[in-house]
């Protein structure tokens, strides 16, 4: 699985501590440093290899939108989650125009930190495995709407674990022209148009839900080859 690699900056220590644990608390999450100023953190910006920066705006040397100009101007390939207690409507504006992917208002509940991560997350293991992106994935994934939706459909559009109902159904419906077929992810991701790696994810909660069965073929040597077919 890929892990994304966060980088804090954060001047108040007990804050930097709730998010290093909150960020402990979650899958497929590494933490990688922290910064508590903006000049060590751009010394740090250099040296480590990141993915994600959880910014703060107030530090003692300067505001953190300035620090994520800083980035910008130099085209450092970082994202950036704003978590702060400036609730001015100029902030989070030009947080956003300058590509901040999140904006999470102190104090927050560790359900938003968890969504605003895993949202995240899955969008980066997409674009990592994706080779070439279509209207669909930006509207599902980048927008997150989703077209020739009912009210209802909108509201069940995100499934436990940060799953989409779309893709979810696309599997379905792909998996039911093959009636009958022991299926591999592999070949499920590539009728479905997916990434095998969000295939699996999506075919092991169909799984626990019972929509799907498992058969386990073994070979000569490696681990056996996992084969996928619907449930009547």
């Amino acid at each position: 699985m890929n892990s994304i690699k966060v980088f804090i900056v954060e001047d108040d220590p007990m804050v930097k501590d709730i998010n290093r644990r909150f960020l402990n608390k979650l899958e497929g999450v590494v933490v990688v440093g922290d910064a508590s100023n903006m000049e060590e953190a751009k010394i740090k910006i250099y040296k480590e290899k990141i993915d994600l920066i959880l910014l703060d705006i107030f530090l003692p040397d300067g505001k953190g939108i300035d620090l994520l100009k800083w980035i910008r101007s130099r085209e450092i390939q970082v994202d950036t989650i704003l978590i702060t207690a400036d609730k001015c409507k100029s902030s989070v504006d030009e947080a956003f125009k300058y590509g901040a992917v999140d904006y999470l208002i102190k104090p927050f509940k560790f359900e938003r930190f968890k969504e605003a991560l895993s949202n995240y997350r899955n969008r980066f293991i997409e674009l990592t495995n994706l080779d070439n992106i279509n209207q669909d994935y930006i509207d599902q994934y980048i927008l997150n709407i989703s077209t020739n939706c009912t009210g209802d459909e909108m509201q069940e559009k995100e499934l436990s674990k940060g799953l989409n109902l779309k893709t979810y159904d696309k599997i379905i419906n792909y998996m039911n022209q093959k009636k009958g077929q022991d299926l591999t992810a592999e070949e499920i991701a590539k009728g479905s148009g997916l990434a095998r790696v969000t295939a699996r994810r999506y075919l092991e909660k169909m799984a626990e839900e019972g929509k799907v069965e498992i058969n386990q073929e073994y070979g000569k040597i490696g681990r056996p080859t996992n084969y996928y077919m619907l449930k009547k």
